[in-house]
């Protein structure tokens, strides 16, 4: 078997295609035979050695966490899923390795894919709409009719959040470039304005959540916009913001956690229709290093890269 792994932390030269051998899965995991994975800007930034307090020291390093698949076999006590099942989901963090024939991951990271969407499709889904439930959910406990201000409203996770917040029955606004606004209509948002002529100070209008799902927005801009109780969603942590977030409530940090019951959730909606990121491109394995390359370089794509490993 193939995968993309590193031997040092380094920027995208320290990738390398290389043999390896699949371990059996223990209690409590699950071997996949991946057919797509997607890649995110995490993946980049856990070879950089950004996270390398969690992950550690020891080489070559496995990269990739969003797959989609088949299970090829299950470790002692796994009840979610079993051999010969379609499921996507996401690899283990610190081991990663979904950029690759195949992976093991823990049975609480994966769930089985409904029929009616594709492996591609699936392979989309899990860090960016995980992420954006852990905000709205988890961190703001977002209700119907609530006001919801996404800055950065057509990437991979502000995408996930327009949608998943209008499944819940909230009214989406946001921000984007002038070039993205039709697309963001289309998602369903009430009203977009351009981030790059718009002073957030000036808005009228207060929200019960802003997630800067694009990452960009300063504190203040996202406090300023909020109504009442309402919360503003960090998608860029710091140890600092974590330290402020418990003297101010309204400051909600994430890191995305993935849960069975989550998972169960997005795959629900992904199957009736109301859950979709768009795929961009897709390469094969063997020519995934460079496309993972150009993306950290900055080439918009216009959705998810895929890799497929047929």
């Amino acid at each position: 078997m193939k995968r993309i792994q590193y031997h040092r932390y380094g920027g995208p030269e320290t990738m390398r295609l290389e043999d390896f051998e699949l371990e059996e899965p223990g209690a409590g995991e699950v071997a996949v035979k991946v057919k797509f994975a997607a890649i995110n800007p995490v993946d980049g930034q856990v070879r950089n050695g950004r996270m390398k307090i969690m992950t550690g020291k020891a080489f070559p390093r496995a990269m990739g966490i969003d797959c989609s698949g088949t299970v090829i076999s299950v470790g002692p006590g796994v009840t979610r899923v079993k051999p010969g099942d379609a499921v996507f989901g996401m690899a283990r963090f610190k081991q990663s390795g979904a950029f690759g024939n195949a992976v093991i991951t823990n049975e609480s990271f994966l769930v089985r894919k409904p029929d009616a969407l594709s492996f591609e499709n699936a392979a989309c889904l899990p860090t960016p709409s995980v992420t954006a439930w852990n905000g709205l959910v988890d961190k703001a406990s977002l209700k119907a009719g609530q006001q919801v201000f996404v800055n950065g409203c057509t990437g991979a996770v502000d995408a996930a959040t327009v949608q998943i917040a209008r499944m819940l029955g909230a009214t989406v606004s946001g921000s984007c470039s002038a070039g993205a606004m039709p697309r963001a209509r289309v998602l369903g948002l009430q009203g977009v304005c351009d981030y790059r002529t718009t002073d957030f100070s000036q808005l009228g209008e207060r929200f019960d959540v802003v997630y800067d799902a694009a990452a960009t927005m300063p504190t203040v801009a996202g406090l300023s916009l909020l109504r009442g109780k309402g919360v503003f969603i960090d998608l860029a942590p710091t140890p600092g913001k974590f330290l402020r977030s418990f003297v101010n409530r309204k400051l909600k940090p994430i890191i995305c956690s993935p849960r069975a019951e989550i998972l169960d959730r997005l795959a629900r909606a992904a199957g009736e229709g109301s859950l979709l990121l768009p795929v961009a491109d897709t390469v094969p394995l063997s020519d995934a290093i460079g496309l993972i390359g150009d993306i950290e370089a900055g080439k918009k794509v216009g959705g998810k890269g895929l890799i497929a490993m047929d």
